[in-house]
């Protein structure tokens, strides 16, 4: 049976705050999404004692929030090797390993009983947020003596404060949650903080659970990157069943052409589809697009019912201003470094990922898939024993695959458990393309999804380019119906 770990603390005579738990201390994970339960069975493997602390009510609750959403990648890539070997011994079968799962099959099928298997059960704590981690008895200003100190996380469950001292930490909570604003610059639009009531998180339920706010209602998608793809094609679909309902998409770039992609030269069908058929929706005026434009304020209407009047910039400084129902804020998200104040970091200015692995998924340079697979040396931090893993260790770049974060893992377990050359070794091939997550549903795409192929398209910020002149979205390609969701 799993230890029961608990922050017993003194103070000694010179003022050092000093643990009176077991010396051999358990891996803190933060987060029991698919890389922190990844992270926990790597770890086991190693002969090392994980303890997952997970701040919502059951595993995988963010993931569940875009449940209705189906993947790029297939159930081949959506496994964690460690992971499987302990759900074969409970004797689990996978799913097809061609299928696209929705964000909910993934949880139901893949990470719930994966917390359940006797290995994890007792070693994952769900309900208990993570509000800070820092190094036993100092705090980030002091640098003697600091290295070799045990690690104090700050836990918050059912409304009592408890500390949990671990050897080491994997920051594996992701970045849902905390999203990007939709003002220009990084800085939220005028109002923005006032228009709650009218703004969605990246991936609503358009074409089910959130019909009703949507149907016969002017949306305005903010966004240029698979969400707002996502939505934008549920959109449409609503469109067609529901009179009066209006699409408007604002991107701030000059082109959309890097979300377009390669149609049918794009190795992955599914996304490949995905891009043809939102530019096939643009060019059939379905969807209403609004090119370099940023906006400037949100203003809720008096006695807050009613429509949002949303203001900003157009291409060559034309004033814009629309009244809608919701606004989609499809805008990325970022990480939220607050738990990690008290200890050292060493990120990337810009991208506030790891200095090492910043060049890696420069935005400006890499579009999903081309990332290549790193592990530990690229992930450490100046305290020893502290990773941030999985998509919050991208920090601001939209880039993240799954597999990667399993591979990020593997390598931190080894190098902890005093394996320097696995850690080293690179035992993941990614495909040349990407590995999203999108929803296309339809079995059109599903039943073509491969992975491994080039993209079609230039990379990352330097494929928005404008153009052709002879048309705002080039020869659109013919409409492809894309069916609504099958799960939610």
């Amino acid at each position: 049976m799993p230890r029961v770990w608990q922050a017993v603390v003194v103070i000694d005579n010179v003022g050092c705050y000093c643990p009176a738990v077991d010396t051999e201390l358990p891996v803190v994970v933060v987060g029991a999404g698919p890389v922190g339960l990844a992270a926990a069975a790597h770890l086991l493997e190693r002969g090392l004692e994980p303890l997952v602390l997970e701040a919502g009510d059951r595993v995988g609750a963010a993931v569940r929030e875009w449940g209705h959403v189906r993947l790029f990648s297939p159930w081949e890539y959506d496994v964690d090797a460690a992971a499987l070997r302990l759900l074969e011994r409970t004797g689990w079968e996978s799913p097809g390993r061609d299928e696209l799962p929705t964000g909910d099959e993934l949880v139901e099928a893949y990470l719930a009983p994966l917390a359940a298997t006797p290995e994890l059960a007792g070693r994952v704590r769900t309900g208990t947020r993570v509000v800070a981690v820092t190094r036993q008895g100092v705090d980030k200003t002091r640098g003697v003596g600091r290295a070799g100190r045990p690690y104090v996380v700050r836990t918050v469950r059912g409304g009592r404060v408890a500390d949990v001292a671990a050897r080491a930490v994997l920051d594996a909570s992701g970045t849902w949650g905390n999203p990007n604003p939709l003002g220009v610059a990084g800085l939220p639009a005028i109002g923005e903080d006032r228009a709650g009531p009218w703004v969605t998180g990246p991936l609503p339920d358009v074409l089910g659970a959130d019909r009703a706010r949507f149907a016969g209602r002017h949306a305005l998608v903010v966004g240029m990157g698979h969400s707002a793809a996502t939505t934008l094609l549920a959109l449409v679909r609503l469109r067609e069943e529901e009179p009066g309902t209006e699409v408007t998409w604002v991107v701030r770039g000059r082109s959309p052409a890097r979300l377009y992609g390669g149609g049918d030269a794009d190795g992955l069908p599914a996304r490949g589809l995905l891009g043809s058929t939102l530019r096939a929706a643009v060019a059939a005026g379905a969807v209403t697009l609004l090119r370099e434009t940023t906006l400037a304020s949100l203003t809720p209407p008096p006695g807050r019912t009613g429509r949002l009047t949303v203001a900003g910039t157009g291409r060559d400084g034309v004033p814009v201003e629309l009244a809608v129902d919701v606004v989609v804020r499809a805008t990325g998200a970022r990480p939220d470094l607050g738990l990690l104040r008290e200890v050292r970091l060493d990120l990337d200015p810009g991208l506030e990922a790891p200095s090492a692995l910043a060049p890696l998924i420069d935005p400006d340079a890499h579009s999903c898939g081309t990332v290549p697979p790193h592990g530990e040396a690229l992930l450490a931090h100046p305290d020893d024993g502290l990773y941030v893993v999985g998509a919050k260790s991208y920090g601001r770049a939209p880039t993240f695959l799954l597999a990667t974060g399993y591979e990020q893992v593997r390598s931190i377990a080894a190098h902890l458990a005093g394996d320097a050359e696995a850690a080293r070794r690179v035992e993941l091939a990614l495909p040349a393309s990407g590995v999203c997550s999108t929803d296309l549903a339809g079995r059109e795409a599903a039943d073509l999804a491969a992975v491994g192929f080039a993209t079609g398209s230039r990379h990352g910020r330097s494929a928005e380019e404008a153009p052709p002149a002879a048309a705002c979205c080039g020869s659109p390609p013919t409409p492809v119906t894309v069916s609504p969701s099958r799960a939610g």
